[in-house]
Parts: C-alpha cells; structure tokens; sequence
C-alpha cells in the first residue's frame, strides 16, 4: 500500500490523525487515543497550539521545573527552565544556592549586534564595485525606512552596511555585511525584511548601473560574535568552603585543571559546553525563545580561535577564585512565542518581564550555574551519583512501579549506586 499522500495540509485534524495512525502505527486506536489525550480541554487554548505550527496533531509535553535562589547582580530571580533531563534544575539549583551566599552571579551585557547579509555574485573588477557600492550607499539606507523606522523609535535599527569581498573564498563571491539592532525583539523577520529589500535595491540599481550582479540569498546569520553577555561568580579561595572532602586550594585547582581540559580536548570540550547549554537551552526555551539558533551561535563562538574550546573559564588571581563565560545570545522578550504561548507569558512574568538584556544576563548566569555545578561534581564525586539519583524515579517509572514501590526504593537507594540493572532487581525482591 502506498504511504504518499496529497493535500495532507488541507485535510482536518482528525483525518490527518487516522492517516498517520493507520498507515504508520502498530496499534491505531491506542495511538489515536494517546494523542488526544495530550490535548488541552480548552478548545480556544488548542486552537491556539495548533496554529503555532502546520500540520499539527498534538501537543508535546516537557517539565516546566523552576530553579531558586538566582542571585544576579543583587536581584533575586526564581529561574524557569523547560527539560527533560533530570538532575539539571536541581544541579542549577544548587549552585545557584552556593553562591548566593558568595556574593552572587554578576553580568555585563559586552554588545548586542546583530548581523544579516546579501549574498551576491560579480565576476567584474573590484575597484568598479566597490564605487558601485559607495554610490547607492545611501539609497540602500533610504529604501529601508519604511521598515526601520518603528525600530528606530525603540531604540534600534539598520546600524551599518558594507561591502565584503569573499573572492578568496568562492569564485565571484561578495556580501553586504549588515548590522542591527532588535532592541527587545529577536528581530530575525525584522532583519530579514531589510536584507530583502536591500537585495531588491541592489538589483535595480546593478541594472541601472549596468553592473553585473546576481543576488543569490539574502538571509539573516544565527551568528552573533558581537551579541555577547558574560556572566562571572567569584569569591576568596577560603570561601569556596570544603566540598566533599576536598579543601578550598585543591578544590579551585581542580575546577582549573577542568576548564584548562576542555580547552586543549576538543573532545572534553562538547561535553562540557553540552553542559552549559543544558543551563541555557531549558531557559531558552521556557521564554518562547530560539534554541537551535542559541545552539548554533555558541558552538560556532567556541571554535572562534580555530579549535573548538571551552566556553567557561577559571583562574586563581592571589587569593581570589573566578569562574566566568562569554557566549553569544540572541534572544528576545517581544514578538513571536512571547505575546502567545501562555506558558512563555508566565515565565517572563516569573523573572519579573525582563528586557532582552536582562533576559541575556538570566540565560548567561542559568548556563554558567549549570557548569559550575557539573564541573565541580566531576572533580569531586563524580557526575554520576548526583545524576543517577534524580533518574532514580525515571527508572522506575518504566519498571511500572507503584507509589509505595517509589517511596520504598527511593529511600533504599539513598546510599546504593543506582543503575538500572540494580533498581530493577531491588523492586523483583520487593515484590517477592
């Protein structure tokens, strides 16, 4: 039978529901009833959901968890985070309750350009380009008011555009190199709508001019290296306290000789910047926010010196211990998720409506959290009996364990290594 299908976009929900139960599922009527079940009753609230996307036919759940105890540059702030993963809002937690006693976290907000270009072919002489280039300078900047000019009123803007030749990386190869500002938008259809119309302008005056140009694209870049925040903790060494066993000197040490692996092993260094994003995407994503665009920017900055590295450091500077990161941070507070989703609403209301620059300082400061706690865990304990304790109950969960089964494990594993083979055996012999 075959599965191809047309017109699926125009089918209602429920035909498109049967479709794909029918010709894709082992159990039809189980999995029709599974995704209806994760409908919200609220039919107007649903109505809303489906509208977000196309084609949609259910909703896809993920913990919506808060973290307490954020002290960021002398605020408070109750952090929510949207993960699956456990042990990550306890572990921000955590660390976000050691060092509200250690002065808290502090940020500073290093740039917040962004950039988008037109990508163009031009197989003449660069000299003659370049003063093609100069001449409709301005023009380009005039046939952008219209769009520019409520930005412009909140403070934002086209803020510059030049000329770019990237014939030693393609043949024939330039760009108009533009920068912006979103103010308290992401600002990625506003930027998009000037590139277009900048290409347009292009175009016309090439003809006019009688330049031999060929726009390709004209598209935003995800990679922000001047939208910056860099968040930092820092306190005596004696304050960072015995942890685990380990005295203050050899702790800090320790967290140093981390940091310093994964800036020489590229190897250690994903792993340990997944870390960080755990942090930063939970966040992202509970503010309506664009995480494979957060993802992508920070992994392209980490490979900013030629080698992939780490996105955190740490020294040791007389008797004082710091712990900090830079990372590039597009994100916003208005437009797209953040006047729709009424979760995203709540979770801007929860970190008390935050302007895109703060929202960037709270991002920073929850992935920086996120790796001070799984760092200091690694030269410790070890990462996983802190991990493997929170996935106690996911263990369990899929054993089919009971509410008192749940209760009586989880207080025999308090001191036992907790693994899947160990747990499942621990609730056969409670059972017999």
């Amino acid at each position: 039978m075959s599965r191809s299908v047309e017109g699926f976009s125009k089918w209602t929900k429920e035909e498109k529901i049967a479709w794909v139960a029918k010709n894709y599922t082992h159990q039809p009527d189980n999995s029709i009833e599974l995704i209806k079940n994760y409908w919200n009753s609220d039919e107007q609230l649903q109505q809303l959901h489906d509208e977000f996307i196309e084609n949609t036919i259910s909703n896809y759940y993920l913990p919506l968890g808060i973290a307490p105890n954020f002290l960021i540059d002398g605020t408070y702030y109750a952090i929510p985070m949207a993960i699956e993963e456990s042990s990550v809002v306890a572990a921000a937690s955590k660390a976000a309750k050691y060092w509200s006693t250690r002065g808290g976290f502090t940020t500073e907000i290093l740039g917040t350009e962004k950039i988008g270009q037109v990508h163009f072919l031009y197989p003449g002489e660069k000299e003659k380009l370049t003063d093609f280039f100069n001449s409709i300078k301005e023009q380009l900047v005039k046939d952008c008011k219209p769009l520019t000019a409520n930005m412009e009123k909140r403070g934002g803007g086209l803020s510059s555009i030049e000329l770019k030749d990237k014939t030693h990386d393609l043949q024939h190869y330039y760009q108009l190199h533009c920068t912006f500002e979103t103010a308290d938008a992401m600002g990625a259809n506003f930027i998009n709508s000037c590139l277009e119309q900048l290409s347009k302008t292009l175009e016309r005056e090439a003809i006019n001019h009688h330049i031999d140009v060929e726009v390709v694209m004209s598209i935003l870049s995800n990679y922000v290296p001047n939208c910056i925040v860099r968040a930092k903790v820092s306190c005596p060494i004696d304050e960072l306290g015995e942890i685990a066993s380990v005295p203050p000197r050899e702790f800090a040490k320790k967290m140093i000789q981390a940091v310093s692996i994964a800036k020489a092993s590229p190897y250690r260094a994903v792993t340990h910047n997944k870390g960080i994003m755990n942090g930063i995407d939970a966040v992202v994503i509970a503010t309506g926010n664009d995480f494979r665009a957060i993802e992508a920017a920070a992994h392209a900055y980490a490979s900013k010196d030629g080698q992939y590295s780490s996105l955190s450091h740490a020294e040791i500077n007389g008797d004082q211990f710091s712990f900090w990161m830079d990372i590039p941070l597009a994100v916003g507070t208005v437009g797209g998720l953040t006047k729709l989703h009424p979760l995203v609403k709540l979770a801007l209301e929860i970190l008390q409506n935050p302007s895109a620059k703060d929202l960037m300082r709270i991002i920073a400061v929850a992935g920086l959290a996120q790796n001070f706690a799984a760092v200091k865990s690694l030269v410790t304990t070890g990462i996983q009996q802190g991990h493997m304790k929170m996935h106690l109950l996911n263990i369990l969960n899929q054993l089919g364990a009971t509410v008192k089964e749940k209760e009586l494990l989880s207080e025999e594993f308090k001191n036992k290594t907790v693994s899947f083979s160990n747990v499942s055996k621990a609730l056969i012999k409670l059972r017999s």
